[in-house]
């Protein structure tokens, strides 16, 4: 399992295929109680609480996760936190089309090996597109795409997503987000040309095994199994600039996010990427090293 498997782990609404990955050795937050459901997390002070809510960003329809521990979480929350603002679905896939596309008269396939552009044909023709249709764009553009397509075409469907179901039940809860569409297009289309090649060749390569780990990973994430589900996204997860880039360096962020919303009062649910959940580094953990405390809720 190559390092692409892992970063389609989780994707956006809007087909962006943000990593979701994490060491095994996990925060102590996630082995205090046997797993009830989707893992959901809790800090509070006095006048203040943050539930910190592990998704997947697109599911099989009519899967049923939304249980009674987080309904009664979300229902109590004044404000709902994600990654990206999901209110503007029209003008996020503007901004991500402009942004893909090449400005030097580029063209993808021209940049790849003999090798890698045989490979990558082919996996073209079995998705039924023609080898062409991402020339005009940029590597890391063709690799979120491919990266989804997949799981489309085994049912899996973004409407059907943790976020989006939750946007649906939001009524008039305040909305809020940890980044701005132009901040996650940027984490891929700010890559050296290398990087952006070598991610899209991973894609590539490890295409026929992503649904099937797709679809391990939602059945641990049903499960609440967070230890287990960290440990398969980042089996193989061996290249330190993507695994700082896409995962580490965000949840320092969002980090400094929840410190600074603590210092308000009011209730909070935030729905991140599972991944970011699970595992050293993560958002619980880099709470805890800076002297939080974060619970995990079972019942």
């Amino acid at each position: 399992m190559n390092i692409k498997t892992k970063l389609t782990a989780s994707v956006t609404a809007i087909g962006l295929a943000l990593a979701g990955c994490a060491s095994t050795a996990g925060a102590e937050t996630t082995a205090a109680a046997a797993p009830t459901g989707p893992a959901l997390w809790q800090l509070s002070d006095e006048d203040t609480t943050v539930y910190l809510f592990g998704t997947v960003h697109v599911l099989p329809a009519n899967v049923d996760w939304y249980d009674a521990r987080i309904e009664r979480a979300f229902t109590a929350s004044d404000t709902l936190v994600t990654e990206v603002d999901l209110t503007d679905q029209a003008g996020m896939a503007t901004i991500l089309a402009e942004k893909a596309m090449f400005t030097d008269g580029s063209a993808l396939r021209s940049l790849m090996s003999e090798e890698n552009r045989a490979e990558y044909d082919a996996l073209m023709t079995t998705l039924g597109l023609p080898s062409a249709a991402f020339d005009p764009f940029e590597p890391w553009f063709a690799a979120l795409n491919l990266g989804v397509l997949p799981l489309l075409q085994a049912g899996y469907d973004p409407t059907s997503g943790v976020e989006m179901a939750l946007e649906a039940r939001a009524g008039d809860k305040t909305r809020d987000a940890l980044e701005s569409i132009d901040q996650q297009i940027a984490l891929f289309d700010d890559m050296d040309l290398e990087y952006q090649l070598t991610y899209l060749d991973s894609t590539v390569e490890s295409a026929d095994e992503l649904v099937p780990m797709i679809d391990s990973m939602v059945a641990e994430w049903l499960e609440g199994d967070a230890d287990t589900l960290a440990e398969m996204m980042n089996s193989e997860m061996d290249d330190s600039y993507l695994y700082n880039r896409l995962l580490i360096d965000r949840n320092s962020n969002w980090v400094e996010w929840i410190e600074q919303r603590m210092d308000e009062p009011g209730t909070v649910f935030i729905a991140v990427g599972a991944g970011h959940l699970a595992g050293e580094g993560s958002v619980q953990d880099q709470l805890e090293q800076r002297g939080h405390a974060v619970t995990r809720i079972t019942e």
